[in-house]
């Protein structure tokens, strides 16, 4: 069975329902998607770990404290991860804690 994994990346307009995709290889399963803030993060990587993603990656646009409130609803279901970009160049030059 491969291993599942996520991609959370924010965005202004970002909806994780909607603004989402899988690519599938024999190995690993990662969705990717896009949510609108750190509070929405939370909610969907919660409910992704529930469902047996086993490593949720952060995108570089979150934040310190954003990487904190997903690593917290998070717990000991999956691992965390995050690229670092802070500030991001996509988010006008500003760390996504600014956005929270």
């Amino acid at each position: 069975m491969p291993l599942k994994a996520a991609f959370i990346f924010i965005a202004p307009h970002g909806d994780p329902q909607r603004h989402r995709a899988l690519t599938a290889t024999p190995e690993v399963e990662v969705i990717t998607l896009a949510v609108s803030s750190y509070r929405e993060a939370g909610e969907v990587a919660r409910e992704l770990a529930e469902q047996g993603c086993a490593a949720i990656e952060l995108c570089g646009g979150f934040g310190h404290q954003g990487v904190a409130i997903v690593a917290a609803a998070v717990g000991e279901l999956a691992a965390v991860g995050a690229v670092r970009f802070d500030p991001h160049p996509l988010l006008g030059h500003r760390s996504g804690d600014e956005l929270a």
